[in-house]
């Protein structure tokens, strides 16, 4: 059985954003013991899988209504069942797991758990493009093609029309299901029809191939004489940590005068990228604390080697969450930054996700986390250091179109850059921080 170890995003439906896989053998409590009959008799059966299910909870959940006597009992009635179909078991399962009052203690059929494999490495098996149905033409339009991917090394351009896939005609298939084609085994091949823009057609074989998703976006916005670094972090996957590593060294070398990290929507991802993450930025102190069900207790804390000591200001907001809230407490409670944005969402536990034998996913939270403030992150969130919400029509404006976020369109980023600014020239002598960042000039991308 495959064990990942994690903190899981918020929310339960888009909690396959990240974990830590890892092998490890399930190490069980003493419970009643089955026959070896009833044992051979559950082999690769529904009812193994229900069985697996009881253990891991058994074993590790500190969910808010779990009991173990009564926890016991439910095994006897759960295997005294017969399931005909793996559905049966999974609707027992999840009716097993709701008596936990825990959200994030969750079961996965085996597509919802390799979904979340893929988003957990932060990688996919494809060909390397970021696609769209084009809002115009109502077409299957190749919107990116990345760098020394598959798709680019077989000649797929953007603005390319994907006309057919394996044979059949994307003008009859939605978005997700072309996706879905398009991704499979590594190694193996998909065949394309392309439409160019000059109306001539291409039949493309391209072999899949691992690709790593990008979870950290960067550059360098100009405005008057600030350079500063932007950096997006859309999840804490495998990789996040090693992006971000480069992405700090790149704007490093760009000589920046300060950073903005932008944690808007980040749901969260893994434990350990978030330490990672902030080791990179705080050069001392407490990162976090992590206490499970039988007492054990980790603190994670700087170790002297961060990259960067230049000012950074963070943007967080409601839906900023776990992972996300580790590193912004952290960077908050050691004053290594100053957070910009609205309360984040209130997410302070951390779960592991085990593979069982048939391919299905159960996650189940293991531990809670409390930051260096030692207040309980959980259903409090943390508060910014300077407010700024967004109205109706901001929150629109930048939700329709994304490119806008982290420009002059953006009122919080505006605030942080403000903030670096103040921050610059109060350690110049002779200068006066303008009052608003809005009237300093516009920004170059």
């Amino acid at each position: 059985m495959k064990k990942i170890a994690l903190s899981l995003p918020r929310c339960p439906d888009t909690f396959v954003k990240g974990a830590l896989r890892t092998l490890s053998v399930l190490v069980l409590l003493t419970v009643p013991s089955l026959s070896r009959p009833a044992i051979a008799a559950m082999e690769d059966s529904p009812k193994a899988i229900v069985d697996e299910m009881w253990q891991i909870v058994y074993t590790e959940s500190v969910a808010k209504n779990f009991e173990p006597e009564s926890w016991l009992k439910l095994r006897e009635d759960l295997l005294s069942q017969n399931y005909d179909t793996y559905d049966t078991a999974y609707r027992q399962i999840r009716g097993a797991l709701r008596t936990l009052g825990d959200p994030y203690t969750r079961f996965l059929d085996p597509e919802e758990f390799e979904t979340l494999t893929s988003q957990t490495t932060g990688e996919l098996s494809g060909i390397g493009i970021r696609m769209e149905i084009n809002a115009e033409t109502g077409i299957l339009t190749v919107v990116d093609v990345l760098p020394d991917s598959p798709a680019e090394a077989a000649g797929v351009q953007a603005e390319d029309q994907i006309m057919q896939i394996d044979g059949q005609v994307t003008a009859l298939l939605s978005l997700e299901q072309s996706s879905e084609l398009i991704r499979g085994l590594e190694g193996t091949e998909v065949n394309l029809k392309i439409r160019r823009r000059d109306q001539s057609s291409l039949d493309l074989a391209i072999t899949r191939a691992k690709i790593e998703l990008a979870t950290v976006n960067y550059g360098v916005q100009t405005i008057g004489d600030e350079k500063v670094g932007y950096i997006r972090l859309d999840e804490f996957s495998s990789h996040a940590a090693e992006q971000m590593y480069n992405a700090i060294q790149d704007l490093k070398a760009e000589t920046v005068t300060g950073f903005v990290l932008d944690l808007r929507g980040n749901p969260g991802g893994l434990l350990y990228s978030s330490v990672d993450i902030a080791r990179m930025w705080m050069e001392e102190g407490a990162i976090v604390r992590t206490v499970d069900r039988k007492g054990g207790d980790r603190q994670f804390s700087a170790n002297q080697t961060a990259i960067t000591d230049l000012p950074l200001v963070v943007l967080v907001d409601e839906n900023s969450a776990s992972a996300s809230e580790i590193l912004a407490a952290a960077l908050k409670d050691n004053q290594r930054a100053t957070l910009v944005g609205t309360r984040t969402y209130g997410k302070g536990t951390v779960q592991s996700v085990h593979e069982l034998s048939n391919g299905a996913g159960l996650a189940v939270t293991i531990s809670r986390y409390y930051p260096p403030s030692g207040m309980s992150i959980n259903m409090n969130g943390v508060s910014p250091d300077i407010t700024v919400e967004l109205d109706n029509e901001q929150f629109t404006q930048l939700r329709l179109d994304p490119s806008l976020i982290g420009t002059s369109a953006d009122p919080q980023f505006l605030k942080a850059v403000n903030i670096l600014q103040n921050q610059r020239l109060s350690e110049t002598p002779g200068k006066q921080a303008p009052l608003s960042a809005r009237s300093s000039g516009a920004i170059s991308n």
